[in-house]
């Protein structure tokens, strides 16, 4: 396609929106956004310049303090506006979710459901930012807590739910207060864009709301920046350590949800055609890219060898396509890196000597013959295999044995990360046994993607977060403010009278 001044003709370019407004960048560099089941070119995605990150930080300050100074049940009313144009949009904007990233249009659907419900408890700030106060501390002295505003706060987000994951944040700390910057994944920024539209369409006063598109530097370049109070990353452990790093040298706020690597443990007592649609929607829900993936899957005793028969065939039996296709189980992945990344992977596995049990490599889709797809991969393996210690982040997933549920839970617990956990079982012992020693911060009884719900934190613990406070909840109000704690006295009306007057 023919490119003016280095950007293609016709293709749609993304603008930042700064201070109220929608900016063209002024950049050079510029990065195609494709749709992974057709490698067709949507947008070109500007990676904004390091002016373009100051401007838009000096917009955030500048409109600070009025937001500030706002009453708190004023700015809930403009979430609340938000929250209905969301859902007058909510069809549409999962559309445009499977377009760029490729995930099965009910997944799509059900992420926008989910950041809805983020604004819609957000719209609750004023109770939530509630003090304490404590009356007559001492004779005539008074004690009391207020939760404050910090500032500017960014969001770096992944791509793999490029509408709902900046929402874990972004609604709770404008409701409280703060102004706020949202730099898009690039891999899948169009959704962002479309949000933006609406939250232009709300009428946030100039400033409160803000995006900036680009890639590594201008996350770095937020980071760095000395009017940023705090930043919330989401996304690979690797990168979470060096945004967590990084936060702490340039004193900021940080909360660095990462990697995962998260286990099933099937128990003997279960029915397996009961468990297994939902072990599946967690092994390959979204292609296997979600960070509460099931990844491992335990079979106990002598169920294993009917759990192994049983997940291969249901996972044979899963329909890979177009995200739109009513009948598809998972569409294909985001980009064709992963895809080569995921393939490698595999090829690594079988070199390391695990057991391909299936192989989701030569997987065709009639009509999108350029599609980024990988069918479900099952491997048999072991403990120190790369493809059974590491994430995997696509429909890629392993089986093993093991003897009892206290081994289960040792090798759980063996693992560096500590996202999320799942046992199946009607055993009540069992269960609680589980959840009271696994170490992770999601666990799931019989649920296979431990979702927290937008009033309850989610959890994260060793390599799979770095920070105090996670995202979502209690949590996210503490993030976002700080204390001021007042000791306040009153002389009585005589005694002022007698000293001034």
């Amino acid at each position: 396609m023919e490119r003016e001044g280095g950007v293609r003709a016709g293709v749609e370019r993304l603008r930042n929106y700064a201070g109220g407004r929608w900016v063209e960048s002024c950049t050079s560099r510029w990065e195609e956004v494709t749709n992974p089941a057709t490698d067709e070119v949507l947008a070109l995605v500007p990676m904004s310049t390091r002016e373009e990150v100051d401007e838009c930080v000096a917009a955030a300050k500048k409109a600070f303090w009025d937001w500030r100074a706002t009453p708190a049940v004023e700015r809930a009313r403009y979430l609340f506006r938000l929250k209905h144009l969301l859902e007058e949009k909510q069809a549409e904007l999962a559309r445009v979710i499977t377009t760029e990233h490729g995930k099965e249009y009910r997944a799509a659907y059900g992420e926008m459901r989910r950041l809805i419900e983020m604004v819609e408890v957000a719209c609750g700030i004023p109770t939530l930012m509630m003090g304490d106060y404590s009356e007559q501390i001492a004779p005539r002295i008074d004690e009391y807590s207020i939760r404050v505003p910090l500032g500017v706060f960014a969001c770096i987000p992944p791509f793999n739910f490029p509408g709902m994951v900046p929402f874990w944040f972004m609604p709770w700390a404008v409701a409280l207060g703060n102004t706020y910057i949202i730099k898009p994944n690039e891999q899948c920024p169009i959704t962002q864009q479309r949000l933006f539209e609406l939250i232009d369409r709300v009428g946030f006063p100039t400033g409160v709301v803000n995006l900036i598109n680009g890639g590594r530097d201008v996350a770095t370049w937020l980071i760095q920046h000395p009017d940023v109070k705090g930043i919330s990353f989401v996304g690979s452990t690797a990168t979470a350590r060096v945004v967590y790093r990084m936060c702490a040298e340039y004193g900021k706020r940080c909360q660095a949800q990462a990697g995962a690597n998260n286990f099933l443990v099937v128990m003997p007592d279960v029915d397996l055609d009961t468990i297994m649609p939902n072990v599946m929607e967690s092994c390959f829900g979204n292609s296997g890219q979600r960070c509460l993936s099931g990844g491992v899957v335990l079979g106990v005793g002598p169920i294993y060898e009917r759990l192994k028969e049983k997940f291969v065939e249901a996972a044979a039996r899963l329909k890979v396509g177009c995200g739109f296709d009513e009948d598809v189980d998972l569409g294909p992945v985001v980009s064709r890196q992963a895809l080569a990344r995921l393939h490698e992977a595999i090829e690594r596995g079988v070199r390391e000597g695990a057991k391909l049990l299936l192989d989701g490599r030569g997987v065709r889709v009639e009509g999108y013959p350029r599609g980024y797809f990988l069918g479900p991969t099952v491997f048999e393996a072991e403990p120190g295999m790369h493809i059974f210690d590491e994430e995997i982040f696509g429909p890629v997933r392993c089986l093993k044995r093991v003897e009892s549920l206290d081994e289960a839970i040792d090798l759980i617990n063996s693992s560096r990360y500590g996202n999320a956990a799942t046992i199946y079982t009607q055993n009540g012992a069992w269960a609680r046994e589980f959840r009271f020693r696994v170490q992770c911060g999601n666990v799931g009884v019989n649920v296979g993607i431990v979702a927290p719900m937008a009033f309850y934190p989610f959890g994260g613990m060793k390599d799979s977060f770095f920070g105090d406070l996670h995202g979502q909840g209690k949590d996210v109000i503490d993030f976002f403010t700080d204390r001021k704690v007042i000791i306040e006295r009153w002389f009585p009306e005589k005694e002022v009278r007698e000293r001034w007057f």
